[in-house]
């Protein structure tokens, strides 16, 4: 453990130094349920255990609900209206370009992590896929690297020479379970031979997709990340564990995907492309959800009558709510400039796309499950140890995490 300092105030937020290691783990796509259904099914004991004698709550993430805005939600403790960050992939209006929203140029505030780094705490950050890692790790001093890239670290760029041997495993394929297991078994080995102040482990949601809470499936991988915590504890770390987002089935009675195609929509009502519909979802890993989810942004042509067109989304059945910029970044805590004119939620079981013709669908081998909506919002925080001082009227978030883990747990 580095010296120890009084706290740090990162983004107008005051924050305890850490009195023993601190691992914050954020588990991609975990409904609660599915840690409910594993600890019923015997598969997670340990989970079962920090529940009874640490602390357990239920909260929210930031909507929409994808990776990108609520991991950086919780590692800067603000919503996407401070921090920037409001999607995996946004319209860039001053490039006038699509783009993934991973370069740090587009973070608007600090992260806990760089400014623990940059007070003397030894701070190190693995990530399940590489799109996170260049903005958890911005103007961070320390060990940051991916599951997925592994095998290219260095020193110079992730703090570690190589990823690989130092883990001990074998390059995990990005779709698959190993991904996220990699992530926990590079922060045991980082407890058991670098005794960091500060871990933050994030991994994917590859068997969210796939399997629903309570399958074979799930229960063996939460089996597995139940024996790492259990070991992550025994080395002596305080272990604050949240979400990104939930999951839910995303078909209609067939089983087949449940899709509004936005694009074709506005498409009729506006002509051929005059409006652009832009999903936040998207990144460069698309088989398991195709580039669908339960959020979108719309851009509308100029001239065109908003209020008419919102009235008209609305009312198409499967949409839950539908608000115009102003008020859906106040509702979402957005930045109104990487917002479009429109912004469009779907309900529980439906997502949305741009044109049928765009989002390929051959790689779903399972019925279609996704997030992005209100629906996937609640997540859980779970803490090893008893919490104290907390307002029980309080509504905790995922962002609210280091909160907790520094200044409430005993």
């Amino acid at each position: 453990m580095s010296t120890r300092h009084e706290q740090l105030t990162v983004n107008g937020r005051a924050y305890q130094w850490m009195d023993k290691p601190l691992v914050v783990v954020c588990i991609d796509g975990c409904e609660p349920d599915y840690i409910t259904q594993a600890i019923r099914a015997g598969a997670a004991p340990y989970l079962h255990e920090l529940c009874e004698k640490g602390a357990s709550f239920l909260g929210d993430a930031v909507v929409p609900s994808f990776t990108n805005p609520n991991n950086l939600s919780i590692v800067t403790g603000v919503p996407p209206a401070v921090h920037g960050i409001c999607g995996n992939y946004f319209y860039d209006r001053e490039a006038d370009q699509e783009v993934m929203m991973n370069d740090p140029k587009y973070l608007r505030a600090e992260t806990i992590l760089a400014k623990f780094s940059a007070a003397g705490a030894d701070v190190a950050v693995v990530t399940a896929k590489d799109k996170l890692r260049r903005l958890l790790g911005h103007k961070l001093t320390g060990i940051c690297f991916s599951a997925e890239k592994a095998n290219e670290t260095s020193k110079a760029e992730n703090g570690l020479k190589d990823g690989l041997a130092f883990v001990g495993m074998d390059l995990p394929s990005v779709y698959s379970a190993q991904l996220s297991e990699f992530v926990f078994a590079a922060g045991v080995k980082l407890m058991e031979t670098r005794h960091p102040d500060l871990i933050y482990l994030s991994t994917t949601d590859y068997i969210q997709h796939k399997d629903a809470p309570g399958t074979p499936g799930a229960n063996a991988f939460y089996s597995t990340i139940d024996g790492y915590l259990k070991r992550l504890d025994k080395l002596g770390a305080t272990i604050a564990l949240t979400a990104d987002h939930g999951m839910n089935a995303k078909t209609d009675a067939k089983g087949d995907p449940n899709v509004i195609y936005l694009q074709d929509v506005l498409d009729r009502w506006l002509g051929k492309d005059a409006a652009r519909v832009i999903l936040p979802i998207t990144d460069p890993y698309v088989v398991h959800h195709g580039a669908l989810g339960s959020f979108a942004t719309a851009y509308l042509p100029p001239g065109a009558k908003a209020n008419e067109i919102i009235a008209r989304l609305a009312a198409l059945p499967g949409i839950e709510v539908v608000y115009d910029r102003a008020n859906g970044c106040r509702r979402f805590e957005l930045p109104g400039d990487r917002m479009g004119d429109v912004i469009i939620v779907s309900e529980r079981h439906v997502v949305i796309g741009t044109s049928r013709e765009r989002h390929d669908l051959s790689g779903l081998d399972v019925p279609l499950r996704s997030h992005g909506g209100i629906s996937e919002k609640t997540v859980p925080l779970l803490f090893n140890r008893r919490t104290n001082g907390i307002d029980p009227a309080r509504r905790l978030r995922n962002l609210d995490i280091f909160d907790v883990a520094l200044n409430h747990v005993q």
